[in-house]
């Protein structure tokens, strides 16, 4: 056995070298801005509304492809700031000025933070998977873990 038995990681993600399990939950993109910023009282962004804003953007290449088919352009077409690789570093800079970064919900807390999360309309969600080495042999209480999850994944697609 390794270190871990089981790891969970989000859409869009290489997944091909492990085996793994679609949880029955996904969550939802949107932007993490300054709570002064234009956007803030928007109840949710469209890509036209990002067209003239400084934006951050993940690091990882398959999330960027996941966004420019959501704003409808490539990436270039948009004032690009920079990208980043933790969000918690992108927050900061984005409670400082007036920059957007693109975000899953929930990662930064932003009660009494200054910032505001705010959903992308059309909504753009992630999966939710957990994964496991190939050929893995599990303890007793991973199998178990492993068997609970599938059946209720079944159950919540059925």
């Amino acid at each position: 056995m390794g270190l871990l038995d089981f790891g969970l990681v989000i859409d869009p993600v290489e997944k091909q070298k492990y085996e793994y399990l679609p949880l029955p939950i996904s969550d939802r993109w949107g932007i993490l801005i300054n709570e002064n910023h234009a956007l803030a009282s928007k109840a949710f962004v469209t890509p036209k509304d990002l067209t003239d804003h400084a934006l951050l953007i993940s690091n990882q290449t398959l999330v960027n492809n996941q966004l420019s088919e959501w704003l409808g352009e490539n990436l270039s077409h948009f004032k690009i700031a920079g990208s980043y690789n933790l969000l918690y570093n992108a927050s900061l800079l984005v409670k400082e000025g007036n920059i957007v970064a693109f975000c899953i919900d929930g990662i930064i807390n932003t009660k009494d933070s200054g910032l505001v999360f705010v959903p992308l309309k059309p909504a753009l969600t992630a999966r939710i998977n957990i994964i496991w080495k190939k050929k893995q042999i599990f303890s007793n209480a991973g199998t178990l873990l492993l068997e609970k999850l599938a059946s209720h994944t079944k159950t919540k697609s059925s």
